[in-house]
């Protein structure tokens, strides 16, 4: 569904540029199929994490021949080569496990499937016989090896065999890792574009059955993340009818002709479907092999049996050999010699090896030596060469299949063997030992990878050239405006941005008068836990409250004993007497409150006097409207109101003409029961009300509850005669019902289960506490309890269970015992920010003296100074960078007592979790941790409590499962045709019914085998499952009668059920519903648990197309058709979530598009509205009439003290009627007491003056419809939270957004349309937005547009559980370094840096992650020592500002490093022409960040031809300059010199701990055997040849290499497992220097940065560089921010060198000594035209004295592209 039509500028191309079908040819065919789809596919591919953002722990699919294809097509890998004999399989099979490895380390909800139909693209046929015929047997081989893991393998036919869509329905997957073949280009051959033309055909079929596709070429594994593009596609019932029939004539060709080719190959060997084998042993193969072949007609080729012979020998010699005899360089054979055997015989006897060869049996490269050994031996027997005991049983073989014996001195004659040059064979680059290095704080941990570092010099570092002035840095400015400064005066710090002028400071003020008015309108908005206004709390000064008090101690005490004194019953002792005073004072106190109540009898009479002759409903409006009223909120007329509520509520059943009918019986006993409950809880209760009460239930037939409730309420002595008479419902004499069909007919626990399931109490041992203004839960309490003892705390419950106190509690106790203490709250995103804070300033105040109570601080904005507060609300990016700031380490991080960590699920993101964990190990206090969705939360607690422990702070987890209020879940039907009814107003709406109702277990149909922890029931679901029960009972294998709730319940008859009786009811049938799902399958129509699934599914959405997406035309025009239904069913306020911010946009343009249209035509033709508007323009023409008799009033009667009615203000209807105000029934916006029209159009108008909010957003608000997502202006979105809150705005459109956390309760959640995005974690945040506490007793969650499967597996699905991450780069540890020299080696900095390296969730996990991390800080140590960015003594020096400051982006900023160094970017900029130099300057940062990539199928070079045709953008970034690029070539191979040095290092220090890397990585098999003592003279030649790596694999070696490495990656890759080297954490520039698109890299760079640098347009960039529109201003911002920073670190380091040419350095240091917060401290208006911008710093940067031309060149280019791109950037949303 292409709801933002994201597709449209392409598929217009595509139907510009068709490409021909011209006689079906495969190569036309591909760019058919690229052009009408995949390109489009493609293009809305979504890079991802597939695990954690996109499929948490659901199944996927491994598709088997790509996965082989991975493995066959690796470089290094010498199998099925060109001309060389070699078969590496041991090789093959290391690689296949450590991809498998790779995967599982990261889900293990994975099968691996092979499609038969799918083996061309493995296989190659059609190009050359003997690889295709080499990787054949290999693929053989493979696949026996998989089946012999702990894997499941699947094996299929096709996409459409029978077995694939069986087990497609049954196990759900939620995509296919695959490969898509590649591009076809003219170089390709006719047989690869059949191969990729079959592949793009597999992927079609897979997509439009519903199963999205990602590619396994290409992805990334980093830390516990798998990346790789997401394809996504609807369902399509008739695939074929997308293209033309040609198309499919070409794809039928295609198979038919590589059919044909395998037929060739094969020879008359059958093909049949991949299936498990047993490996023969080396005599059956060898067996085998030799009857076979010599009854073959290559038995009479040219040197067959010799060939052979040595074939055979080798097969019986390989199980002799260990790993290490394997690992043999490529053998020199004579070339003829060579292609003799690869075309003559190793083909076929390839193809024969099939049944039974193995990785024991068969290796390539020892057949070589062989052959080679052979040729080079004189008159040597084979039992010379290889030992009597082989060679006897290659002579036994050889007469029983009666084979020619071999001649091998014809061989050594036909083929002399090759002359061996004494040169080296591998020319390894030197590699660089480690520079010594000792530091007394690193070298304890570093111990268990120590290495003794030799006393080096570094001669083989790079040469410096530019930028280089040995100068310690001083971590001091801020990141992306050097002249501003975080540092608060009172820590010392100095701006150096100079004191305002008077136009500034009034300008700041008015800006700050604005912020902090929007915060109190937005605080006012937020309410507590029960809907309740928040109060704000004046808090006095701990300084001040302590001088007022006593001695805590005596304080205490005293306190206590006043309590007990006011709280403890009196005890015996002497009658207390009353003093004279206080006879008095309890006198006047009866007096005052007789005349209160002779007061109240007054008014209360009068009230139903007024009332008497209205009808019913009429007198429940007004008396709901009293009940509102002060006078009735206590004392015995609160009794009495109620009482009258409780009658007319019997008066309204009573008056109903259809009143015995059991949906009205049903509808009012629940009313009656809910006012009879909260009646008997009030504390006024009088004896004739406790009458009328129990009467009431006596009436409808609920008597058995009269004595518990009656027994536990709270009943004045003193009784009072009722004001009204009370409805007569029972008779006198007998207390019988007067009416017997108001009396319930069925058992009162079933009536409860079936209708009151939602008013029960909910409490969980509730009970009262002083320190808190409500009765908290027992889990509660316990919270409360460990933050008063100043525990570590992670709570997990769900939204709605009562978490949000938490903070509140620990931020006033920090507030009342201390002025300096500091307490952090970090939140994931912005909004959450502000909303906290505007809470926290609703909720506190306290004088400070100069200090602010609380600041927030963002990557956008401050308010408040961030370190001069005593509450800092932030997001984790600020407080980890404030963690590591050096001057702070010593002023304000030890001043922090608590942080709380609010949604801390997050950690677990592909973006920013890093950052997360970087904050809990860098913490210098206790945590709290609050989350509703933590999947596995027990993993992850136990990694935190060791974090917290070691830190020397208790921790506790606590875990409440349960929800307050339950989800009901809804479907919103839309069928095929289906057409909404015109919309003419809300007024006329009837209620369609398309919302249908999903009973829980009916989910179950999806297939799911078992149930996710939160999965629950309601009380009436328990009911309807009994009964389903109950209908099937003989199918059952369990006796139901112990489930039937009258039995169930026996023990608590006559008692209300409360929530925790029910949850106790629903275990005991979930019990039973998950031992039916492990037993039976759910989607078998004959089970019983399919029979249970049908009997509580709605028969309507069972015969609904479960399938079914509406049309992007159906999608919106439904929409007015949902929310009307919404509105009709009473289920508004709602929040409608798309992930798409253009979705988002368009939902609310299409809802206000319809409702104005609506309305326009109802005025056109209403003639009550015409008549009205000409009376009101008739009362504006006569204002000024109006105004003379105003003031001749007022002369008139100066005299008179009270002003008449003529001169107030006007009070008619035309005051306040403006016909372009919406019609109410043409709008959903709500009635606010809050909020007044004058005050809303107050607020837009000062939108659109002071921000870019559209027009069509501003009328929307006028009818209650917003929009929320992170791409609109954040005072819009603060706007719309609070006019949501408030009751006003009753739908808003939102994305992830609203899901965190923010204050904004509703009804219903709705999810509309499909997404990646929307994930287990996300559907189950955004549905916790529903029924919220103190709100609404039930939450809906209503689906819309997806189809039912994705409804099911979404609310079926469990939360992945939060994997670690890898939390140091080279530049974390350079940061660490600083952080210890900027602070002087702070306690809290030392502190810090233990954590960092001692305790990471990835290094709890597994031991692996350990020592990881070990190597990698010891590694990153040398490399910046290399670098020219830290000192022998770990002090950074030089580019440390830009390295240190672009941290997010390693390895670019190193690489930026790296190029300013070796002058690159003084060569760029120092061109004569500045256009030139400015454009290339450009394009090798859009190199380095902001990269973003292309599929390699989207970037063709035919389809970008016509792409670019009509467009402005290039699309495809252009390549590196070439100095650049030679530049970074050295320094990556720099990179793995040093890498590989220190692994050389480090394996031959620890060779003696170090295991023998023998064992597979995934299955821990020994693929080899050890090798077999006996000696041969063959057997001593393998051993001479064969290479001895250090740090490689030995698996890897026996593909022949040694300890020289291609890459950092090949390294990471390749090196022996005990290593653990993360190649991701290695600062490689591999990336930087491939060519994209080629250097068999999958994907090509987007060039949007450089096309917008160029056109500026924002269109071109959504048409043809494929970004979304919603996408749009973050990826440029992010931009726009990188320059700046780069800008800032060159200004600093300018600045050093000025002052170092001055010898005035020390005199600099102190000027500039002021803090880094990391990011820009804009105005609080974010946004805001009067604000000053962040780049007033640079245009007043002058040249210092004594930087040198060139130097200044540099700055000046970067300034100008930075003030440049800046500039486009705001224009686009200015």
């Amino acid at each position: 569904m292409d709801l933002d039509e994201f597709d449209a500028p392409v598929e217009q191309l595509a139907r510009e540029v068709e490409p021909s079908l011209g006689a079906q040819s495969p190569t036309d065919a591909v760019a058919y199929v690229d052009t009408e789809w995949y390109t489009l596919v493609t293009r809305r591919g979504r890079w991802m994490d597939l695990i954690g953002d996109y499929a948490g722990s659901e199944p996927f699919v491994v598709d088997g021949e790509a996965l082989i294809q991975l493995v066959l097509d690796d470089p290094l890998l010498a199998l099925g080569k060109k001309d060389d004999v070699s078969f590496q399989i041991v090789h093959a099979i290391y690689s296949l496990e450590r991809i498998l490895h790779e995967i599982s380390r990261r889900s293990s909800s994975f099968d691996v499937v092979f499609w038969h139909e799918r083996r061309y693209l493995t296989l190659l046929y059609g190009d050359d016989a003997y690889i295709s015929s080499s990787r054949s047997l290999a693929r053989t081989i493979l696949f026996n090896h998989l089946t012999s893991l702990d894997v499941p393998v699947q094996t299929f036919l096709d996409t459409s065999d029978p077995a694939w869509l069986s087990y497609q329905r049954h196990k759900k997957p939620m995509f296919v890792m695959t490969n898509d073949g590649g591009v076809v280009d003219e170089s390709s051959s006719t047989a690869h574009a059949e191969r990729v033309l079959l592949q793009r055909v597999f992927i079609y079929s897979l997509l439009t059955q519903g199963v999205s596709v990602t590619l396994l070429k290409g992805a990334e594994y980093r830390d516990s993340k798998i990346l790789s593009f997401i394809y996504e596609q609807r369902v399509d019932s008739d695939p074929r009818s997308r293209f033309r029939n040609e198309f499919w004539q070409a794809v039928q060709n295609a198979s038919t002709a590589l059919a044909a080719a395998e037929s060739d190959v094969r020879a008359g060997l059958p093909v049949s479907p991949l299936k498990p084998r047993e490996p023969s042993s080396a005599r059956d193969l060898a067996t085998h092999l030799a009857r076979d072949l010599s009854q073959s007609s290559m038995s009479q080729s040219e040197f067959f049996p010799e060939l052979l012979q040595l074939f055979v020998a080798h097969i019986f010699h390989v199980p002799h050999l260990g790993l290490k005899d394997r690992a043999l360089p490529p053998a020199s054979l004579p070339t003829p010699l060579v292609e003799h055997a690869v075309r003559s015989l190793l083909p076929h006897l390839f193809l024969v090896l099939e049944n039974g060869a193995s990785a024991v049996t068969v290796d390539g490269r020892v057949y070589a030596y062989l052959l080679d050994y052979v040729l080079r031996t004189e008159r040597a027997s084979l039992s010379e060469l290889l030992g009597s005991e082989i060679a006897s049983q290659v002579d036994a073989l050889w007469r029983d299949c009666n084979i020619r014996t071999p001649d091998f001195a014809a061989f050594r004659s036909r083929f002399p063997p090759t002359v061996v040059t004494q040169t080296n064979a591998v020319t390894e680059s030197s590699h660089l030992s480690l520079l010594p290095f000792h530091h007394p704080l690193f070298d304890p941990e570093l111990d268990p990878v120590r290495i003794d570092a030799e006393e080096a010099s570094d001669d083989d570092d790079e040469d410096p050239a530019h930028l280089e002035f040995n100068t310690l840095f001083s971590d001091t400015q801020h990141w992306h405006n050097h002249k501003r400064a975080i540092l608060p005066a009172h820590l010392g710090g100095e701006d150096s941005r100079g004191p305002m002028n008077e136009w500034q400071r009034k300008r700041q003020l008015r800006s700050e008068q604005r912020f902090m008015s929007k915060l109190q309108w937005q605080a006012e908005t937020l309410t507590g836990a029960y809907g309740t206004p928040l109060q704000q709390m004046v808090i006095p000064s701990a300084a001040l409250a302590r001088k007022s008090k006593t001695p805590s101690g005596q304080n205490a005490k005293s306190e206590d004993s006043t309590k007990a004194q006011k709280g403890a019953p009196k005890g015996k002792g002497k009658k207390e007497t009353l003093s004279s005073a206080e006879k008095i004072r309890l006198a006047n106190q009866a007096k005052k409150q007789a005349k209160e109540d002779e007061s109240n009898v007054h008014w209360w009479k009068e009230q139903l006097e007024s009332m008497e002759e209205k009808t019913t409903p009429s007198k429940i409006v007004a008396v709901e409207h009293l009940m509102r009223n002060k006078r009735t909120k206590e004392g015995w007329l609160s009794v009495e109101v109620r009482l009258y509520r409780l009658h007319l509520e019997f008066s309204r059943w009573l008056e109903e003409s259809n009143r015995e009918s059991a949906a009205a019986r049903d509808r009012y006993t629940v009313s009656i029961m809910c006012m009879v409950k909260d009646l008997f809880e009030s504390k006024e209760l009088f004896p004739t009300a406790v009458r009328k009460l129990a009467e009431s239930l006596a009436a409808i037939g609920l008597e058995e509850y009269i004595d518990p409730l009656a027994d536990g309420a709270i009943v004045s002595k003193d009784d009072r005669t009722l004001n009204f008479d009370f409805v007569k419902i029972v008779k006198s004499k007998s207390g019988h019902a007067v009416h017997k069909w108001m009396r319930i007919t069925e058992d009162p626990v079933v009536w409860q289960l079936r209708l009151f399931g939602e008013y029960m109490d909910r409490s969980m041992d509730s009970q009262p506490d002083p320190r808190v203004a409500f009765k908290p839960d027992a889990w509660q309490r316990k919270v409360l309890d460990c933050l008063d003892r100043n525990e570590s705390v992670l709570v997990a419950a769900p939204t709605s269970a009562g978490k949000t106190f938490i903070s509140y509690y620990a931020m006033e106790k920090l507030l009342r015992s201390s002025d300096d203490d500091i307490l952090v709250y970090v939140a994931p995103t912005k909004a959450l920010v502000s909303q906290i804070a505007a809470e926290v300033y609703a909720r506190f105040r306290k004088e400070l003296n100069g200090k602010a109570c609380w600041a927030i601080h963002t990557r956008d904005y401050r308010v408040h100074n961030p370190q001069n507060c005593q509450i800092l609300v932030t997001v984790p990016e600020m407080l980890a960078t404030m963690l590591l700031s050096p001057p702070l380490a010593k002023t304000w991080t030890p001043r922090i007592k608590r942080i709380i960590l609010d949604e801390i699920h997050t950690i677990g993101q592909q973006e920013g979790g890093a950052v997360w964990e970087q904050i809990i190990l860098l913490a210098p206090c206790p945590l709290i941790g609050l989350s509703a969705t933590i999947g596995e939360p027990e993993k992850f607690n136990a990694w935190l409590a060791s974090v917290q422990e070691a830190h020397g702070f208790k921790h506790t987890f606590i875990h409440h499962p349960h929800r307050y209020s339950h989800l009901r879940k809804f479907t919103y039907l839309i069928q095929p045709d289906d057409k909404p009814a015109p919309f003419n107003g809300l007024p006329d709406y009837r209620k369609t019914e398309r919302m249908r109702f999903i009973h829980p277990i009916s989910m179950l149909s999806f297939g799911a085998r078992s149930l996710p922890p939160d999965f629950s029931l309601e009380a009436a679901d328990c009911l309807s499952l009994y009964r389903a029960f109950e209908a099937h009972a003989d199918k059952l294998g369990f006796d139901i009668s112990e489930l039937d709730p009258t039995r169930f319940f026996g023990d608590l008859k006559g008692t209300f059920l409360r929530q925790k009786d029910i949850l106790r009811y629903e275990a005991a049938l979930t019990k039973r519903i998950s031992e039916m799902m492990e037993s039976t399958d759910p989607q078998d129509p004959n089970t019983a648990l399919s029979a249970v699934i049908k009997q509580v599914s709605d028969p309507l959405v069972e015969k609904a197309d479960q399938r079914y997406i509406p049309s992007r035309e159906e999608f919106y025009t439904n929409l007015i058709t949902l929310v009307s239904d919404l509105h009709a069913n009473g289920d508004l306020p709602a929040l409608l979530f798309n992930f798409d911010r253009t979705v988002c946009e368009k939902m609310a343009q299409h809802i206000l598009d319809v409702l104005e249209k609506a309305e326009a035509k109802w005025r056109e033709t209403n003639l009550e509205w015409k008549r009205k508007v000409k009376q009101w323009e008739l009362w504006v023409s006569k204002a000024k009439e109006r105004e003379r008799q105003a003031e001749r009033l007022k002369k008139v009667k100066k005299e008179d003290e009270h002003p008449s009615a003529a001169a107030e203000p006007e009070s008619s209807w035309e005051a306040s009627f403006d016909p372009e105000d919406p019609s109410p029934q043409f709008s959903f916006a709500g009635t606010s007491p809050a909020f007044t029209k004058s005050d809303l159009d107050e607020e837009i108008q000062a939108l659109a003056r002071w921000s870019s909010a559209p027009e069509w957003a501003l009328k929307a608000l006028r009818r209650g419809i917003g929009v929320h997502h992170s791409g609109m202006n954040k005072h819009y979105r603060t706007l719309v939270e609070s006019l949501y809150r408030s009751g006003f705005l009753r739908v808003v459109i939102a994305t992830g957004t609203l899901a965190l956390g923010i204050n904004a309760p509703t009804k219903t959640s709705v999810f509309c349309g499909d997404s990646p995005y929307l994930t287990a974690l996300m559907y189950r945040q955004c549905a916790g937005r529903a029924g919220r506490r103190g709100f609404d007793l039930l939450g809906k969650v209503v689906f819309y547009g997806l189809p039912m499967d994705r409804c099911q597996r979404l609310v079926l699905s469990k939360l992945p559980s939060l994997g670690g991450n890898f939390p140091l780069t080279s530049t974390m540890v350079l940061r660490l370094f600083n952080l210890l020299q900027g602070s002087n080696n702070a306690p809290v900095a030392q502190d810090a840096i233990k954590s960092m390296l001692r305790l990471p969730h990835i290094s709890f996990i597994s031991e692996v992650g350990r020592e990881q991390l070990l190597h990698h800080i010891r590694f990153s140590i040398d490399y910046l020592r290399r670098s020219g960015l830290l000192d022998a003594e770990g002090n950074p020096i030089n580019l440390f500002g830009v390295a240190a400051h672009l941290y997010y982006a390693e390895p670019s900023n190193l690489a930026l490093v790296a190029l300013l160094r070796h002058g690159v970017l003084h060569r760029i900029c120092n061109q004569s022409n500045l256009v030139s130099a400015k454009r290339d300057l450009l394009l090798l940062l859009c190199h380095l960040f902001g990269r973003r990539y292309l599929p390699k199928a989207y970037a063709s070079a035919s389809y970008l031809k016509s792409l670019t045709r009509k467009s402005p953008s290039v699309v495809v970034l252009p390549p590196l300059p070439e100095d650049a690029r030679k530049v970074l070539l050295q320094h990556e191979e720099h990179i793995k010199r040093v890498f590989t040095g220190y692994a050389l290092a480090y394996v031959a220090h620890h060779a003696e701990a170090l295991a023998q890397d023998t064992k597979l990585p995934f299955s821990g098999k020994d693929v080899c055997g050890p090798a077999k003592e006996e000696s041969s003279p063959f057997r001593e030649q393998l051993r001479r040849a064969a290479v001895s790596p250090v740090a490689r694999s030995p698996f890897v070696a026996t593909s022949g290499h040694g300890d020289s490495f291609g890459s950092v990656t090949e390294l990471s890759n390749t090196s022996r497992r005990s290593l653990h080297l993360n190649e991701y954490a290695i600062p490689s520039m591999r990336q930087f220097i491939t060519v994209p698109g080629e250097d068999s890299d999958e994907f090509a760079l987007n060039a949007y940065l450089l096309d917008f640098y160029t056109h500026g347009q924002t269109a071109a960039l959504k048409a043809a560089n494929g970004i979304r529109e919603g996408e749009v201003w973050y990826l440029l911002q992010d931009f726009s921010l990188t320059l700046k920073t780069i800008r800032t670190g060159l200004i600093q380091l300018l600045q050093k060198a000025a002052a170092n040419a001055s010898r005035a350095e020390s005199a600099a240091g102190d000027e500039m000594s002021e803090i880094d917060s990391g990011y820009g401290t804009l105005d609080p208006a974010e946004a805001d035209p009067e604000v000053e911008g962040s780049d007033a710093g640079a245009e007043s940067f002058k040249r210092p004295v004594g930087v040198s031309d060139r130097d200044w060149r540099v700055f000046e280019v970067l300034n100008a592209v930075t003030t440049e791109f800046d500039e486009k950037f705001r224009a686009i949303w200015a």
